[in-house]
């Protein structure tokens, strides 16, 4: 009996034994830029704040900004818990600057059918092949080697190899990285990296932690909406039709005073697009060209061209979205499809939204008395010392006139005078 109150009373103890440990999880796919780079940073500051166990960074990515990537890498090589980069799911990259976060991590991981490397530093809106150029290139890239050697020194990974990546763009797949000390391990799975990490060694500044991970409760942290919109506004395409959506705004408030939501809506968009030139590499030229165009459009519309600014400004058009990034970047390119469908909304946009606008402020005004010049009406009675009655727009009215006037001639008014209209014989002069 005391054997069984025993064994009762253990049970009961473990069910009052502290809860399982907390890991934190994230998710970056696409494009590094200033969005992901606080969210990482963010993230990290809460997870230590909160006490979890550890973070895990599921990241595919083709790379993105220099800068943003710096933020990164310092924040994990900070970090007072450990940081496990997890490159997933199948088919996922740590390109470019991937592969710098990639080694910055406590833990590196990646999933079978991944890649990383290609860290060679891409030029943001340096063009040509001039000296001043190349020599930038040259500290550029010379700055990337020494930051990429100090982080896999750092973290006892194979720093020839991470040399190779930025100056010869080295990539190599998953099972390669491992046997070349680029990872620490290949996990098809969250919960096989759960398994993995379990009591592994994790140095973290002067102390080394073990982890603890087979049976921690995973909490994944979403990116707030704040981020979220800054990251999809920094994509290339969604820039580029912000900046389109922004310009028709303006252009339809200034044709139409008054209509304040079309203007309203083009500020925002222009405002959205400025703060998408500081995370890309924009080619001013793209941008000039593209207002270029629109000029002409414009002045298709009043001026007629039989066709020669609409072909001008179509094709100064489709070269500002082609120029607008710099196009020796991959990920920084505009699909052509994307580019036609705008190019064809936008001559749509000034033919008929424009040219509406143009031709309504052209029209005689449609009340008051300004609208009676030049109309007709009909004379009701015999006009004697040049004064009479017509019949006008439905309605009698006394009428003047130096032409002799019989009943049912048509008459045209020439202008009028208080409720007097001032007319003539319809034939005369």
């Amino acid at each position: 009996m005391k054997r069984i109150l025993c064994l009762a009373w253990l049970i009961f103890l473990c069910g009052l034994a502290p809860a399982q440990s907390t890991i934190h999880l994230i998710r970056i796919n696409g494009v590094i830029n200033p969005a992901s780079a606080e969210y990482i940073r963010k993230t990290i500051d809460q997870s230590e704040q909160d006490g979890a166990h550890c973070l895990i960074i599921q990241l595919d990515t083709p790379g993105g900004l220099v800068k943003s990537m710096r933020e990164i890498t310092k924040g994990i090589l900070g970090s007072r818990i450990p940081v496990i980069v997890y490159v997933s799911p199948p088919g996922a990259q740590a390109a470019s600057a991937g592969t710098f976060i990639t080694l910055a991590a406590h833990v590196a991981v990646m999933a079978p059918g991944t890649n990383i490397g290609a860290a060679s530093v891409v030029s943001l809106g340096m063009t040509g092949a001039d000296s001043v150029n190349t020599t930038m290139m040259h500290k550029a890239t010379n700055d990337a080697v020494a930051f990429i050697k100090s982080i896999a020194e750092e973290r006892g990974r194979n720093v020839e190899w991470a040399e190779k990546a930025v100056t010869e763009a080295a990539s190599i797949t998953a099972r390669e990285a491992l046997e070349q000390n680029v990872i620490d391990l290949i996990a098809p799975s969250l919960d096989s990296l759960l398994i993995l990490l379990d009591g592994r060694q994790v140095k973290l500044g002067e102390r080394t932690v073990a982890l603890a991970t087979q049976h921690a409760q995973i909490t994944e942290i979403e990116m707030p909406l704040r981020f979220k919109i800054l990251d999809v506004i920094s994509d290339p395409s969604i820039a580029y039709i912000l900046f389109i959506l922004g310009l028709y705004g303006l252009m339809f408030e200034i044709y139409n005073p008054g209509s304040i939501v079309p203007g309203v809506v083009g500020g925002i968009c222009i405002i959205l697009f400025f703060y998408s030139m500081s995370t890309l590499p924009v080619n001013y030229a793209g941008i000039l060209l593209i207002l270029l165009a629109i000029i002409l459009f414009v002045l298709e519309i009043k001026i007629p061209s039989y066709g020669v600014l609409t072909i001008g400004g179509t094709i100064s058009f489709v070269l500002g979205s082609v120029m607008l990034y710099d196009s020796s970047v991959p990920f920084m390119k505009i699909s052509w499809e994307v580019i036609l469908a705008i190019t064809i909304t936008t001559i749509l946009f000034f033919s008929l939204a424009i040219g509406l606008g143009l031709r309504a402020q052209r029209r005689k005004p449609a009340i008051g008395r300004e609208q009676f010049i030049a109309e007709e009406g009909e004379v009701l009675e015999k006009f004697h010392n040049g004064q009479g009655q017509i019949l006008f727009q439905g309605e009698i009215w006394l009428a003047q006139s130096p032409d002799p006037l019989r009943k049912g001639e048509r008459v045209k008014v020439e202008r009028v005078d208080g409720l007097i209209l001032h007319v003539r014989r319809l034939d005369a002069g």
